[in-house]
């Protein structure tokens, strides 16, 4: 088995595949955003 650096093993470690599912974790980029109200938030994104 190959030396894996310690980013790799800390994106990688403790996933196992299951048959059919993707061979690695796959790697998703989001945030997540605080209004103060619904209604705040429908005006800037112009609900």
């Amino acid at each position: 088995m190959p030396e894996y650096r310690y980013a790799t093993l800390a994106l990688h470690a403790g996933y196992t595949p299951e048959p059919g599912g993707p061979r690695q974790v796959p790697v998703a980029q989001s945030t997540s955003f605080v209004f103060e109200s619904a209604e705040h938030a429908a005006r800037l994104f112009a609900l």
